[in-house]
């Protein structure tokens, strides 16, 4: 295992689009764009903001267009948001969206059960989201789910994950995200992947997107760094997921993972304690508990008072040592 040596990472935040969808209860306008405003100060690289699915679709997000059109746009943070086909495309041209995230599975099996298409007819629908993308001077990253694994059809052989990454390099697009939707990743095989993808593509942004449901997200991360990876997506307090993987719970947790890279000696640029902040703020808008760890323990270098009867105790300490001495004297 490697020390960082203040090498740079970027993190992207996936909470207030990732997370918020998966949530039972509508989260208010003001306090999304609050939170998104919050975070544009803690040093992230690329915040998705939000979805331009259909709002019966997601209607957590049905005020996709408001929060973009409201947020306070931070110098050098990337503004993204899950942008499904051409109706959502323009719609989020007309907030003046800084790139397109475009989604599709690996898998055929959890491509039609997530979007009801074929993985051929996804690519054609997402074929024409990248042209008009092109059009309009707006870059377009892909997130490729499921390349570690499927749920339903196991393991999703590497040369196909790298046949449809082959697919969207031809189309001119800006980055691909490996992720890890279920969270069946395991760290030989996300360095295998990785440094393949990165080999294979060198003028790609590749990022990693990895999920806790086996409690391998943060040796996942650590891998990909290893691996080259110099993006992450992550969610805070480790909320959202997938309704295909029985059992998860959610995305690595920013903070979480942060603390880590930044213990390794990594430069990620983040603002930890603001983090934790910002993670309380997200536990009292979805109304329920985290499941990341930070925010109930601090970061390792928290200190603690010792127990209120500390003086006592080093008063015997102290009164055992000297019997002690005064033992040996006596016995000299």
């Amino acid at each position: 295992m490697n020390h960082g040596n203040k090498q740079r990472l970027f993190i992207n935040e996936v909470a207030t689009r990732d997370g918020f969808q998966m949530e039972p209860h509508f989260i208010p306008t003001d306090d999304k764009i609050a939170l998104i405003d919050q975070l544009g100060t803690l040093g992230y690289s690329k915040i998705e903001v939000t979805s331009f699915t259909s709002p019966k679709a997601i209607p957590a997000l049905r005020d996709g267009e408001e929060v973009m059109a409201r947020i306070a746009r931070r110098p050098g943070v990337v503004y993204t948001a899950l942008v499904p086909n051409l109706r959502g495309a323009e719609r989020a041209l007309d907030v003046r969206i800084d790139e397109f995230n475009i989604v599709m599975s690996t898998s055929e099996t959890h491509n039609l059960s997530n979007l009801r298409m074929t993985r051929k007819q996804s690519f054609a629908q997402l074929g024409e989201v990248i042209a008009l993308a092109r059009s309009a001077s707006v870059p377009v990253n892909v997130s490729l789910s499921c390349v570690f694994g499927c749920p339903m059809e196991g393991e999703v052989p590497q040369e196909t994950v790298l046949g449809w990454i082959d697919r969207f390099a031809e189309l001119a697009v800006k980055g691909i995200t490996l992720c890890d939707t279920t969270g069946m990743a395991y760290p030989t095989q996300v360095q295998t992947l990785c440094q393949a993808a990165m080999t294979r593509h060198p003028q790609l942004e590749f990022t990693a997107h990895f999920h806790n449901t086996r409690a391998m997200g943060l040796v996942n991360s650590v891998a990909a760094v290893e691996a080259g990876i110099q993006r992450f997506d992550m969610s805070l307090g480790g909320i959202g997921g997938c309704p295909y993987a029985p059992g998860a719970t959610g995305n690595v947790a920013t903070e979480d993972v942060v603390h880590m890279l930044q213990c390794m000696g990594y430069d990620t640029g983040m603002d930890l304690d603001g983090l934790i902040s910002a993670a309380a703020q997200v536990s009292h808008l979805v109304r329920h508990d985290l499941p990341s760890q930070l925010p109930r323990a601090g970061h390792r270098l928290t200190k603690h008072q010792p127990p209120a009867d500390f003086p006592e105790i080093v008063a015997r300490a102290a009164a055992r040592q000297s019997a002690k001495g005064n033992a040996k004297e006596a016995v000299a």
